[in-house]
């Protein structure tokens, strides 16, 4: 009998530079499997959204999630931040790929600042994330924050155009796409806690899917889920979607999940910063505990600064 010939995987993503490099990273993952894949290109309503028109929770996940659902896709390849918490139960995260930096960076238009404290009095920051906003001002309250939108390409060209001083973006992101050389710094987690997932990529799949179910198994780093997933209890804890002003990082040394987190209100004040430690196995334990005594205010400290 001859070899039975397996239909390509379809990978569902959005047309952005960056989104088509995750998806290759997908491709390759699976390709590995000795799986062929194509790509299915899908745009969301964070695609359609004007320049200048801040995006909800959601924006650039749920046309993916249809396809998926529709069968016009086996896998949808997301960035893990963009996830919100109220997950479609006929949905699952088949696999987490290996993570990378999940840190924010900054990028500053004339090269003299190299982190937040050398940035000059008042300067324009770009950016659209409540998060971020939230956590600039608590450190730097004479910046002037600038809603700036669109994909990493259009923003660093926005920057160098004038529009702002600086931005802040995901190092993951930049890396991703090769231009870490415009990166002045990586923001220490303990000042600018990531978006809960930031720099991880689930790829999501449906639930009755056997076969793309085993597959995607055999490709899942254990280390990003389990990191992952506490950061994303932690924001289910807080009530919190992808776009709350709050942060969590996860990372996993010899059996040890250390979680941070923190938040701030938009304008700055308020922030609290803190973080856990327990086993693996107890991690949703350490994002429970963590989730209480930040909001609590118990046990919180504020970064350094």
């Amino acid at each position: 009998m001859g070899t039975v010939r397996l239909a390509p995987i379809r990978i569902g993503t959005r047309g952005s530079s960056l989104a088509m490099r995750q998806a290759q990273l997908a491709g390759e993952a699976l390709a590995r499997e000795g799986r062929a894949t194509r790509f299915v290109t899908v745009e969301t309503d964070g695609d359609r959204r004007g320049a200048d028109i801040a995006w909800g929770e959601g924006a650039f996940v749920k046309a993916i999630e249809r396809a998926l659902l529709d069968g016009r896709v086996d896998v949808a390849v997301h960035s893990a931040k963009d996830l919100p918490t109220d997950e479609d139960p006929r949905l699952s995260i088949g696999a987490y790929l290996p993570r990378a930096d999940a840190r924010d960076a900054l990028v500053v238009r004339d090269g003299t600042a190299r982190s937040l404290d050398e940035l000059p009095l008042g300067a324009r920051v770009g950016t659209d994330s409540p998060r971020r906003t939230a956590f600039l001002l608590a450190r730097r309250p004479d910046l002037r924050v600038r809603p700036l939108h669109g994909n990493v390409d259009t923003r660093l060209r926005r920057l160098d155009d004038g529009e702002a001083d600086v931005l802040v973006l995901a190092c993951a992101g930049l890396d991703r796409l090769g231009r870490a050389d415009r990166i002045a710094d990586r923001i220490d987690p303990l000042r600018m806690p990531p978006a809960p997932g930031q720099g991880a990529l689930a790829l999501q799949i449906r639930r009755d899917d056997a076969r793309t179910l085993a597959l995607t198994a055999s490709i899942d780093d254990r280390r990003t889920r389990v990191a992952v997933e506490a950061e994303r209890e932690l924001l289910r804890a807080a009530g919190g979607g992808c776009r709350a002003p709050m942060g969590a990082y996860g990372t996993i040394v010899g059996g040890q999940l250390t979680l941070i987190a923190g938040h701030a209100a938009m304008d700055g004040t308020g922030l609290r910063i803190g973080q856990d430690s327990g086993p693996v196995d107890e991690a949703r334990e350490v994002a429970v505990r963590l989730h209480r005594d930040l909001w609590a205010g118990e046990r919180a400290i504020e970064a350094a600064s």
